[in-house]
């Protein structure tokens, strides 16, 4: 995948084959670095792990030396998780356990919905399917995320019938 930039790869490289050794549980990534798997054109700072709040409690174990300690998320009031962020050679991962998104009625939690295997070079990197990724990023409001959906639509729609989020009706 001539789009994933060498950071990127050198992350999901060195995290890939931990995650799928030290998980017992389902686990993804989400946000930008799964919608770039996916073909769409965004940008992407750091990688995003979506798992259970065991294994993201594990994870924090085995990459304690890592650990980013004084990092705080931004969006305490609409997100919550066992959340720790991570140095990696390329880019940041940040692993969110058990992640619950509140929309102003109360916690629910995330689901990834149904899995879709990227290939990279021989690793395996799970990520939601399109129509999941989409469902995931428009759920948190955010404008980052809605560009981030609709780069994604523009991979099953032509750019003239897809509608860029707007908060105008």
């Amino acid at each position: 995948m001539s789009h994933v930039t060498p950071a990127l790869y050198a992350t999901l490289a060195e995290i890939v084959p931990e995650l799928h050794v030290h998980c017992l549980d389902p686990w993804c990534v989400i946000g930008s670095a799964a919608a770039l798997l996916m073909g769409a054109d965004v940008s992407v700072a750091d990688v995003d792990v979506l798992t259970s709040r065991d294994d993201a409690e594990r994870l924090r174990v085995l990459w304690a030396d890592r650990r980013e300690a004084t990092h705080e998320p931004v969006g305490a009031d609409r997100f919550r998780s066992h959340f720790a962020r991570f140095r990696f050679p390329g880019l940041p991962v940040e692993v969110m356990g058990g992640l619950e998104l509140n929309q102003g009625n109360g916690w629910t939690p995330v689901s990834a919905g149904r899995l879709t295997l990227m290939g990279l070079n021989g690793l395996a990197v799970p990520v939601p399917s399109l129509q999941d990724q989409i469902r995931i990023l428009d759920s948190f409001g955010r404008e980052k995320d809605h560009a981030r959906a609709y780069a994604l639509r523009l991979l099953v729609t032509p750019a003239t019938q897809a509608k860029p989020f707007s908060p105008f009706p």
